[in-house]
């Protein structure tokens, strides 16, 4: 196929290209700045948004992978509401064009306040101008997919570990600390339980749903198994030979996090069985 990445030298946008040109897939990737791409795609530069009509601009491919999004570990963030109806003008329009398949990076965030397993069924509740943004693109793309008999996948993302020279996570920011010769890390009480998956994993998991056309809609991209934030924290800093340290208790929990949330992975697992028998 051929597949449209949009982000895609963002954090997790290298990663996904590197994995799709894995799967043999013909990439055509764009960003403002295309430098930290994979040069095995073909890499356009640009604003995706100043487009009248992106699906020949962009040789009419057959996937768009949307993972463009600013400030994304800025949860309160004005620009997310602003960009929001540049996000659905962009993709309703490859929509209208004939693109057989939107996917289009989503988060956990969509959900708000929630204990236990995330499934793709769960009420959505969002409780940031992040979450809120992301809820509003998935309904709306939803409807004109329908409308459009366009094939629609939304992968719902969770906590990434790895990749931590790029990106605004915890890893990254202690990635950074670390670097700069700081002995001790500004924490919260590290109780709260996540779901965490490697990076090259959740890379690996997104390729997967785009080059399978049989499980749609919401798809959990996450290891599915909750984990405490003090223990992924210390053992990320332990399998990197860190040497800072926690400062526990620095920062209080944020109020939207429940202590313990996780997603039901059964359809990405599904997904990746059935790419394995093919």
């Amino acid at each position: 196929m051929k597949i449209l990445v949009t982000g895609a030298n963002g954090y997790i946008g290298t990663g996904v290209v590197k994995a799709l040109l894995q799967l043999k897939q013909d990439v055509i990737a764009t960003d403002f700045i295309v430098d930290g791409i994979d040069t095995r795609s073909k890499t356009i530069a640009g604003d995706i948004f100043g487009l009248e009509k992106p699906f020949e601009y962009f040789e009419e491919p057959d996937v768009v992978l949307h993972l463009a999004w600013r400030n994304g570990f800025v949860h309160n963030s004005d620009t997310h509401l602003e960009d929001l109806p540049n996000h659905y003008k962009f993709l309703s329009k490859m929509a209208e064009s004939g693109v057989k398949k939107i996917v289009a990076l989503g988060s956990m965030h969509e959900i708000g306040f929630w204990e236990g397993r995330i499934r793709e069924d769960t009420p959505c509740n969002p409780m940031s101008l992040y979450g809120i943004s992301k809820n509003a693109l998935r309904e709306a793309l939803e409807l004109v997919c329908k409308q459009k008999n366009t094939m629609f996948q939304w992968i719902r993302g969770y906590y990434i570990v790895g990749n931590s020279e790029k990106g605004a996570s915890i890893f990254s920011k202690i990635t950074a600390a670390e670097k700069e010769g700081k002995t001790e890390f500004p924490f919260t009480t590290g109780r709260n339980q996540y779901d965490f998956i490697d990076y090259d994993e959740f890379c690996k998991q997104i390729a997967n749903v785009i080059i399978n056309n049989e499980v749609l809609g919401i798809i959990n991209c996450c290891s599915g198994i909750p984990e405490s934030l003090a223990s992924r924290v210390e053992r990320f800093i332990k399998d990197n030979n860190y040497k800072i340290k926690l400062n526990y208790g620095a920062f209080p929990d944020r109020p939207y996090d429940s202590l313990a949330v996780w997603g039901d992975n059964s359809k990405i697992q599904k997904i990746l069985e059935q790419n394995e028998g093919k």
